[in-house]
């Protein structure tokens, strides 16, 4: 099937409390393939910038569609964001042996490490990272894969895949230690009230079967640390793939990639959750899916004029389909 143009795209809606996002007619448009994307972010030029994983770069698709080498190698980047100054900061996860670190790539192209360490030992893997008003960094770090090169252990030996907060370069906090399982995905509400954590294991069996699928709220203090006892559990993907990246809209809708289409061994999956963008109410009430035709869904990011366009990563494609509400971003900010 050839997913060239526009593919009418048929929505279930599940709508307790808020509007739909995207209408019954909205279309899914193809906007690029590579070898394998994460971690898109918008640019106010028009340019949207994505990690292809595979290949070691990031891309930079362009206002015309033409497909651009941001940088490589990229240290496997996987997580993308702009900070409050426009720099893009990525998640490098690195690979056995290689950088684990959060970084920033200045105007001039030089190269910032934001993070790399916790207590002398090296970071595990950084996934995905949210900014709140403030400018702080926070950033997920688990293990997917080999665990043979782990460093980030607590007192009783047990592995942290933790959550921490950036206060500037080298200055970091651990604020989830063991309140996620692996987290992946995050967020930090507009008004800087919570920390929205997807908690995504979904190796297979001897690295994880049977742990958490599931999207996390925590309580967020003013100093930028979590309240472990306020952890309000959104939605369970049960045994499905559970959620990957997730972005904000105007009105506090959580936009969460996950699902699978097609059994994926060893992965174990129902296939109730199929493939696409889950959207959610601040409380976690599902308003409504947005079907993706392929595996497996990775990221998603708002964009486009008025911020009223859905970047979607899945497999080695990059999508984009309209909304009615714009997105929320850390930067640039809509007045």
């Amino acid at each position: 099937m050839n997913f060239n143009g526009f593919l009418p795209v048929f929505l279930f809606l599940c709508l307790p409390t808020l509007d739909a996002q995207i209408s019954d007619a909205a279309q899914l448009k193809l906007e690029g393939a590579v070898a394998f994307t994460e971690g898109p972010a918008w640019h106010p030029s028009g340019n949207v910038y994505f990690t292809d994983i595979a290949n070691n770069r990031i891309m930079r698709r362009d206002p015309s569609g033409v497909m651009h080498i941001f940088r490589t190698p990229s240290g496997r980047a996987n997580g993308l964001l702009f900070d409050h100054e426009g720099s893009l900061m990525a998640c490098e996860g690195g690979g056995e042996g290689g950088n684990r670190r959060v970084t920033r790539t200045e105007k001039d192209g030089a190269i910032t490490v934001l993070a790399s360490q916790y207590e002398g030992k090296r970071l595990n893997s950084p996934n995905d990272l949210a900014v709140d008003s403030q400018g702080r960094i926070y950033f997920s770090d688990p293990r997917y894969g080999s665990r043979d090169d782990l460093e980030q252990f607590d007192g009783e030996g047990r592995e942290i895949e933790g959550v921490y907060r950036i206060d500037g370069p080298g200055k970091i906090s651990r604020i989830i230690t063991h309140e996620v399982h692996r987290p992946n995905g995050i967020l930090v509400s507009a008004d800087d009230k919570f920390l929205f954590v997807a908690d995504n294991v979904n190796d297979g069996p001897g690295k994880g079967l049977g742990g958490n699928r599931k999207l996390w709220r925590f309580t967020l203090q003013a100093d930028g640390s979590i309240v472990p006892s306020s952890r309000k559990l959104l939605f369970d993907w049960g045994s499905d793939r559970g959620p990957d990246g997730l972005a904000l809209d105007s009105k506090g809708r959580i936009f969460a990639a996950a699902g699978f289409n097609f059994p994926k061994e060893p992965v174990e999956t129902s296939l109730k959750y199929r493939a696409g963008v889950y959207v959610f109410s601040p409380e976690g009430e599902l308003l409504q899916n947005i079907p993706v035709p392929a595996d497996m869904i990775t990221n998603c990011a708002f964009g486009g004029a008025g911020l009223q366009t859905l970047y979607v990563t899945a497999g080695h494609k990059l999508w984009s389909i309209p909304v009615k509400d714009p997105g929320h971003l850390a930067w640039p900010l809509r007045p």
